[in-house]
C-alpha cells in the first residue's frame, strides 16, 4: 500500500477520538488554523497537522501504551522536532473527558497570529 493509499484509510477508519477532535478543527474552526489530518512529514503519518503553526497533534490510543511503543513515539517526536515541527500528544481519554482543556493547550502552542 502506497503513503497516499494508506492516509486515505486512515481517514476513512478515525478512532473515536480522532473524529471527535477533527469535528472541532476542520473548516479553521480552531482560532482560524488550518488542520490536515493524517498528513505525511517524511517517513510518517501524523494524526493532525497545521503548517502556518508547524504543529503536529498525536492522539494516543491503547496501542500506545506499552514499552515498544513509547519508545518509537518518543524517537518520532524527536526526528520531527529536530527538523522544525513541534508535537502534541494527548490521550484519547483526554479527548473523551477534557476536551476544552486539550483545545486550550493546542491554542497555548499558537505563535503566528491567525
Amino acid at each position: 500500500m502506497d503513503k497516499k493509499e494508506f492516509r486515505r484509510t486512515l481517514r476513512k477508519n478515525m478512532t473515536d477520538a480522532e473524529r471527535i477532535l477533527w469535528n472541532v478543527i476542520r473548516n479553521r474552526k480552531l482560532e482560524g488554523r488550518k488542520f490536515r489530518r493524517q498528513h505525511s512529514i517524511d517517513k510518517y503519518t501524523v494524526d493532525f497537522f497545521c503548517l502556518q503553526e508547524k504543529l503536529i497533534i498525536e492522539l494516543d490510543g491503547e496501542n500506545h501504551n506499552n514499552v515498544g511503543s513509547e519508545q518509537y513515539d518518543y524517537n518520532r517526536n524527536e526526528e520531527l522536532k529536530m527538523v522544525g515541527y513541534r508535537v502534541l500528544r494527548f490521550k484519547n481519554e483526554e479527548i473523551y473527558l477534557h476536551l476544552e482543556e486539550v483545545l486550550n493547550e493546542i491554542r497555548s502552542n499558537f505563535i503566528t497570529s491567525p
